[in-house]
């Protein structure tokens, strides 16, 4: 399976790295490709290390102004000439899409994929993983967004939210059947 991660590429507390850490090794050792966006900086390259050391396959997409900072050693390196267009080679080169702790980079990436499924244009499934409760008033602003009516569609049929990375990386599995 080729898992999107969206994430932080900043240097985070071991709240957020552990997890993150774990979540890398569940992909490694279950044969899994990450797919991200291609940094060698903060928590991009914690779980790329994670990931590579546990046997996984990366795929990073970069873009042009950030190519400093990309991986060397990466299975595969694309690089895009924008954002919008990594975003899109990103979420094209995954079968599914974990979003983790981030910035407004992350939360732009969260909305657009979520924006794709609420429309039709992918039924790839979606993973918020909640680390630390860093997501709980995004979660609460989006079932206030279905309450009152701004959600077309279920808010779980977008979006699956997980507390810990093996509940994430279950939840994909079970949505595409993998095992």
């Amino acid at each position: 399976m080729n898992i999107c991660v969206f994430l932080s590429a900043a240097d985070l507390h071991e709240r957020y790295t552990g997890p993150a850490r774990e979540f890398a090794e569940l992909i490694g050792k279950g044969g899994h490709t990450l797919v991200w966006g291609g940094s060698d900086v903060g928590l991009m390259k914690v779980v790329a290390d994670g990931v590579q050391e546990s046997g996984g396959r990366l795929v990073g997409v970069s873009v042009g102004f950030l190519a400093a900072k990309a991986r060397e050693g990466a299975d595969e390196m694309i690089v895009t000439r924008d954002l919008a267009e990594r975003k899109a080679e990103l979420v094209a080169r995954a079968d599914a899409v974990v979003i983790m702790v981030g910035g407004t980079g992350t939360l732009d990436e969260a909305t657009e994929i979520l924006e794709l499924k609420k429309h039709g244009h992918t039924a790839k499934p979606v993973v918020l993983l909640n680390t630390a409760g860093f997501y709980d008033g995004l979660k609460q602003q989006f079932r206030r967004m279905e309450a009152e009516g701004f959600l077309p569609v279920p808010l779980n049929e977008l979006v699956f939210f997980a507390e810990e990375p093996a509940g994430a990386l279950a939840c994909l599995e079970e949505a595409l059947g993998v095992r």
